[in-house]
């Protein structure tokens, strides 16, 4: 990869200069080099080197989806303490969607606005069996067979096969047969045990993630990797996170992106016992999507700008950090919306608008990141 003098000069003056040159000759990257990126604070020659791959793989050019996500419950028995969307069993605010409503609201939206994709997720509700999902994958795919499935986290597998007495790949290969197309990556946060011990103690542990992960990738399920950064969580943590995830898509290749996104802890148990006052913040973010594009460097191409818990102004500056797409326009969201810090709807044309405001050209994807058109 061919780069300027002045560019040459930068990266030569970081204090991770050795690990920027290697990342642009393409060579593998390991833990020790990941939280050293982390711990440097000279964050300019990173985001170079980021920016510098992501133009090599797209140009200047940023994809986003149309899709709207559907929460069908948000009855939940694992009380994550980051979490302000849920309620347990009984309460006078707890929901769950009836199947006509879920396949009308897929529906409307594919008529009102085009979406090639539904992003599933809830809660862990154990009043719900697997019959349940099947036959809400089953409508959806009936009334809208161009929309993509994008559902349900590792976690709500794994509740599902828990109220089934039966194995998480049985689940995945169910709900395959159903209609799924591919997994989103929430329920990871951070890939840390004694982080999970903190933030969500009732939920799946991180080997699990990661073997549900897997199972999903061997019945050719593609999945979204996520990380939630902001919590209690260390940079060696983080660090490691990234690389839990890069060594399974080297034995997989089943994730299509990376998507961090950044912990909001208003209204939140978290926030009300002191552990967290207050986001992550911008530097965060840009410093993740760097960190991640460079990390990711031929094992991952797509990394989402995390408009949803950051706002547009710093998904803008994502694409120049080496994020490459910015989403989804997320009509319906409720769980970040939870949390009162921000709108979370975003129109079609908003996103556009916003990618061509920063000079780059805009393409509509779908589920599977292939171009439906440019715009």
């Amino acid at each position: 990869m061919q780069k300027s003098s002045l560019a040459y000069n930068l990266i030569s003056k970081s204090d991770v200069a050795d690990i920027l040159y290697r990342a642009l000759d393409c060579q593998k990257l390991g833990l020790n080099d990941c939280i050293k990126l982390f711990k440097s604070n000279d964050i300019y020659p990173i985001a170079l080197v980021s920016n510098m791959i992501r133009q090599k793989l797209f140009g200047n050019r940023a994809s986003f989806v149309n899709n709207i996500i559907l929460n069908y419950t948000n009855v939940c028995i694992t009380y994550c303490k980051f979490c302000a969307f849920y309620r347990p069993v009984g309460h006078g605010e707890a929901y769950t969607l009836s199947l006509g409503e879920i396949a009308k609201r897929v529906l409307v939206a594919r008529e009102m606005f085009g979406i090639t994709q539904v992003l599933i997720q809830g809660g862990h509700n154990p009043e719900l069996k697997l019959e349940f999902y099947e036959d809400a994958f089953k409508a959806i795919k009936k009334n809208c067979p161009q929309v993509g499935i994008h559902g349900l986290s590792a976690s709500e597998i794994d509740n599902i096969a828990a109220v089934e007495n039966c194995s998480t790949k049985e689940v995945l290969s169910r709900l395959k047969g159903a209609g799924l197309d591919s997994l989103p990556g929430a329920g990871a946060e951070i890939l840390d045990d004694e982080v999970k011990a903190q933030i969500s103690p009732l939920k799946i542990k991180s080997h699990e993630w990661l073997r549900i992960m897997e199972e999903a990738h061997k019945l050719n399920i593609k999945s979204s990797a996520t990380m939630m950064y902001g919590t209690t969580e260390t940079e060696e943590q983080r660090a490691s996170h990234i690389v839990k995830i890069a060594e399974l898509q080297e034995k997989t290749g089943g994730f299509m992106a990376f998507i961090p996104w950044s912990f909001e802890p208003n209204k939140t148990r978290m926030q009300a016992e002191g552990k967290v006052k207050y986001p992550a913040g911008g530097l965060n973010l840009l410093k993740m999507i760097s960190i991640a594009r460079i990390m990711y460097h031929g094992l991952i191409d797509h990394l989402q700008s995390s408009w949803l818990t950051n706002g547009i102004g710093m998904a803008q500056l994502a694409l120049n950090y080496g994020a490459d797409d910015f989403g989804g326009t997320l009509i319906g969201e409720e769980v970040v919306t939870a949390t009162g810090s921000r709108s979370t709807e975003l129109s079609s044309y908003k996103i556009i608008s916003s990618i061509k405001q920063i000079g780059f050209q805009v393409a509509e994807r779908d589920n599977f990141y292939h171009t439906i058109k440019n715009c």
